[in-house]
């Protein structure tokens, strides 16, 4: 029965607290100018785009081994760590 005394009471404290900062922090507006530069730098390309892309499939293999490769360097990597951490233990 302590144990769910200690709970409500750190719950308490919580709501508590997270009623103070609620209090205490006030929201900030970003200025319109970030906003604006952010809107201009982040654009979904159009269809004809998105299509031109995956029909490149030159460009699509190539991508695909990139991430291939990525992994299996990742794995083989982990593997080492595992290998010599596992080898350090034992000795």
């Amino acid at each position: 029965m302590t144990t769910r005394k200690t709970d409500s009471t750190r719950e308490e404290n919580l709501d508590a607290i997270e009623a103070h900062l609620a209090g205490t922090l006030k929201p900030v507006a970003p200025p319109n100018g970030i906003l604006q530069r952010l809107h201009g730098r982040i654009q979904m390309p159009s269809r004809r785009e998105i299509v031109l892309r995956l029909t490149d499939w030159r460009r699509l293999f190539f991508v695909f081994g990139g991430v291939m490769s990525g992994m299996l360097l990742l794995v083989t990597l982990a593997r080492m760590f595992y290998y010599l951490g596992g080898r350090k233990d034992a000795m």
